[in-house]
C-alpha cells in the first residue's frame, strides 16, 4: 500500500514532500499519486522536497520528463545532499522556494485559537479568463469569478461573488467537499468525480451550495444553519 504523499500550496505552486525510503519505491507512488489526481495536478508547478536523498541529473531529468507528460512542470528540487543540488542546478531547478513577503512572513506567527482547522488560501480579488488558482486545501473568493477563470481545489471552494467559471472542489477525491457562492451559474463544476455543467441563467440568483447527496451532485439554496 502507498505512503499518502504531504502536498501542500506554496506562493510559486504545490510542494510535496517525498517521504524517507529507496528511490526505486518511492517513485511510483509519487507517480501513481500524481496519475490519480490528474485534474488536480495539470498546469500545476511543483516542487519536490527530498531531503538528504542523493539522485542523479539523470534520474531528476527522467522524472521532469515524466511530469511534463503530465502536464506538470518540475520547477525545484529542496535537498539538504551537495550531489542532488548540483544535478538539480545542472538542470536548471531551482534550489529553494521564493521567500515570502512581509505580509506572508506576518502569516507566520500562529494566532490563537482553541480551533483545529484545516488550510485555505484567501483570494481578494476577481477571477478574469486565464486566471487559474490550484491548491491543495480549501479556496475562498472575496469576487468574481468570469467565465474562463479556473479554480481546483483539494477541499472546498467559497465564492463571496458570481461563480461563472470552471471549478472543481474535492479534486483529490473528496466527496464531502462543497462549492458555495452568491450566484452559483459555473460553466462547468465538479466535485471528486461528480461533474455538472450550468443549468443557464436564472431569472432571480441566490446564493447555492452544490454538494454531493447519495452520489449525486445537488445544488441547493446556501442558508445559515
Amino acid at each position: 500500500m502507498n505512503t499518502p504523499l504531504a502536498i501542500k500550496g506554496v506562493r510559486d505552486g504545490l510542494l510535496i514532500t517525498v517521504p524517507e525510503g529507496d528511490w526505486a519505491e518511492v517513485l511510483p507512488n509519487l507517480l501513481d499519486t500524481v496519475q490519480k489526481q490528474t485534474d488536480f495536478f495539470r498546469g500545476a508547478r511543483l516542487a519536490l522536497q527530498i531531503e538528504s536523498r542523493e539522485l542523479s541529473a539523470a534520474e531528476l531529468g527522467r522524472l521532469r520528463d515524466t511530469l511534463a507528460e503530465e502536464e506538470i512542470t518540475l520547477w525545484a528540487i529542496l535537498t539538504t545532499s551537495a550531489a542532488t543540488r548540483a544535478a538539480a542546478a545542472d538542470l536548471g531547478l531551482e534550489l529553494e522556494l521564493a521567500k515570502p513577503s512581509h505580509a506572508e512572513r506576518d502569516d507566520e506567527f500562529p494566532l490563537e485559537s482553541r480551533l483545529q482547522g484545516e488550510e485555505a488560501v484567501l483570494v481578494e480579488r476577481t477571477l478574469r479568463s486565464g486566471h487559474n488558482i490550484r491548491y491543495a486545501g480549501h479556496v475562498v473568493v472575496l469576487g468574481d469569478v468570469n467565465p474562463g477563470a479556473e479554480i481546483v481545489a483539494g477541499g472546498h471552494v467559497i465564492v463571496w461573488g458570481r461563480l461563472r467559471g470552471t471549478v472543481h472542489a474535492g479534486a483529490s477525491g473528496d466527496e464531502s467537499a462543497a462549492v458555495c457562492a452568491l450566484d452559483l451559474s459555473p460553466t462547468q463544476l465538479r466535485i471528486a468525480g461528480q461533474i455538472a455543467v450550468s443549468p443557464g441563467r436564472r431569472s432571480k440568483t441566490m446564493p447555492e451550495i452544490a454538494c454531493i447527496r447519495d452520489g449525486q451532485l445537488v445544488a441547493e439554496p446556501w442558508q445559515a444553519r
